[in-house]
């Protein structure tokens, strides 16, 4: 069970672990979810008759969201309710005018960042940054979308005088997940966490001691399987709109604060490679 914030959006985290819940834990979530508002004067008795189960199971529910109980999860909604308590700039339309549809985007995008910030818990992003400083070598992988964050990410890493590598095509990562050893560090990156051909990878890479890092937006997907740390984040996609910028924003996001946090802490390192670096490139520009 992960440590909950208790100031954390109760609905970021039920999104993040709904496909992992059971079916009847899921009748609350449903609830939940459609009378949020309400459901902070209620009783445990009350939500488990509205989500026709019992009181244990609402135990449950509450217990995998990562708070101590009912009550808990009760302050937690509350405290959502006066901290969301602020005018919604609303759906896109398509009537939409292009000064409308930019306010929008850019209040989804920022609750985007706002969510993905509540999922983060310092403990495991300190403990990733310890892992990538100590790393023999770093492979960030991922496929689709996800694979541009794996490469950026690699990009970034090696301005900071990392030994970093990336791969998007499925035998590529399969064949580096070989050779991975321990002492390397594997990120897999997976909006769904769902990839096939990355977790096959990645459980090979787990079996020949490489350390792996899950970079994902569901807690209980399966590539946290083999994620010794899991780093959530938060964006809403639909299987139509696979690989919205909404959830690179949300990786990237994520993937900023790991480098910079490196950078502060390794600064005599990071300082060397971003000289060296910028100046192997500097004649390449006008």
């Amino acid at each position: 069970m992960i440590t909950t914030k208790q100031t954390i959006n109760p609905e970021v985290m039920i999104a993040s672990i709904y496909a992992s819940l059971t079916k009847s834990e899921q009748k609350v979530a449903d609830v939940v979810k459609a009378r949020m508002n309400e459901s902070v004067y209620w009783s445990i008795s009350d939500l488990a008759e509205y989500a026709n189960v019992g009181e244990t199971t609402v135990i449950r529910f509450c217990r995998k969201l990562g708070y101590k109980g009912y009550q808990d999860f009760k302050l937690a909604v509350a405290q959502n309710k006066v901290d969301s308590n602020r005018q919604e700039v609303g759906e896109i339309d398509e009537s939409d005018s292009m000064e409308v549809l930019a306010q929008k985007i850019t209040a989804e995008n920022t609750t985007t960042i706002e969510n993905t910030l509540q999922l983060i818990q310092s403990q495991n992003m300190e403990q990733a940054c310890q892992k990538i400083i100590h790393a023999n070598k770093l492979f960030f992988f991922g496929v689709g979308a996800s694979g541009i964050m794996a490469q950026q990410a690699q990009y970034r890493f090696m301005r900071l005088g990392f030994h970093a590598e990336s791969a998007t095509d499925s035998h590529i990562i399969a064949m580096n997940c070989a050779l991975a050893t321990k002492g390397d560090v594997v990120i897999g990156i997976s909006r769904s966490g769902s990839t096939k051909d990355l977790i096959d990878a990645l459980e090979i890479a787990s079996h020949n001691g490489a350390f792996i890092i899950c970079i994902t937006n569901h807690l209980k997907s399966p590539i946290t399987k083999y994620g010794e740390i899991v780093l959530l984040t938060s964006s809403k996609e639909s299987p139509l709109h696979g690989g919205a910028f909404s959830s690179l924003i949300s990786q990237i996001h994520v993937l900023d604060i790991l480098t910079r946090y490196i950078e502060i802490r390794e600064k005599d390192r990071s300082i060397n490679a971003l000289r060296k670096t910028a100046k192997a490139v500097a004649n390449k520009l006008y």
